[in-house]
């Protein structure tokens, strides 16, 4: 996950400071990680990168089985978290990456990044993209104070996509894998474009405030080492409302007790309870 400049960890996930002094702003990315389930994709890959590790080292894990079998279950058991944090990192790195390359800064040496970021490159000749001309932001962070939420917007982009080769102002989201298809998206990536794409404003490097620029069209860009592709999303108002939905669960959750007091009928109270009582009378 990137660190975008207001943003800040917290027991509840990732919330925004705000510059103005208003409340934190929850991310948007914390509400979609809260409030929508991910379990029928998370829990197959989570098997599947398990099983493979296993397989691709079964006589070692075997062979330790018998002397060792707790330490090999830690090991198995952390398998699909330490993949996951590998291919996040992988994400990071990508990012700051494409951001250095549409803003013409330096880019950082990394092997395992530079495939990605040529197709990158692949990607904006295609578009006949001038960074000084059609690049409108990156890494621009997203406010939406009356509702109390915000967000960081990977590129806004000019294309010639409209009737007759007409400028679009785009709003995309790049998404890097070292597995899946360059074809592929998740329906969540729809709520996370509309959540920006509505957002009331934009702050600027230095912390002014502007409106937010009317997005036409938004979209995911798949990087992965050998290919790419652009995947129009249909964020729409639609999208939007059923954000604004995932948005108010994320608030009631992370307003929730975590734990609540169990009731028992009167004279079974543990001990130490009726001690306490019979110590107030």
């Amino acid at each position: 996950m990137t660190n975008p400049k207001h943003a800040r960890d917290t027991a509840q996930g990732r919330y925004y400071s705000d510059p103005a002094g208003g409340p934190d702003l929850v991310s948007v990315t914390n509400v979609i990680d809260t409030a929508v389930n991910k379990t029928h994709s998370l829990i197959p890959w989570g098997v599947k990168v398990t099983v493979e590790y296993i397989l691709d080292r079964w006589n070692v894990l075997t062979s330790r089985v018998a002397n060792d079998r707790l330490g090999v279950t830690r090991e198995v058991k952390a398998v699909h978290i330490d993949v996951r944090e590998q291919a996040a990192d992988l994400g990071t790195r990508v990012h700051n990456g494409a951001e250095a390359k549409v803003l013409g800064a330096p880019v950082p040496a990394d092997e395992e990044v530079e495939p990605y970021l040529d197709q990158l490159d692949l990607w904006l000749r295609s578009w006949n993209v001038d960074l000084a001309k059609h690049i409108e932001a990156t890494e621009i962070t997203c406010l939406h104070r009356r509702l109390g939420y915000a967000g960081t917007a990977d590129l806004m982009i000019w294309l010639p996509t409209g009737p007759d080769g007409q400028l679009e102002l785009w709003l995309i989201d790049y998404k890097s894998s070292a597995t899946r298809s360059a074809k592929s998206v998740y329906k969540e990536n729809t709520l996370q474009l509309a959540a920006l794409r509505y957002c009331e404003s934009v702050l600027l490097p230095d912390d002014t405030e502007q409106p937010m620029p009317r997005i036409e069209r938004t979209g995911v860009l798949n990087l992965r080492a050998s290919s790419h592709a652009l995947v129009p999303m249909p964020a729409d108002r639609t999208a939007h409302r059923a954000f604004r939905g995932a948005l108010e669960t994320t608030r009631w959750l992370h307003a929730a007790p975590s734990t609540y007091p169990a009731l028992f009928a009167p004279g079974h109270e543990p001990a130490p309870r009726r001690r306490a009582a019979r110590k107030a009378a």
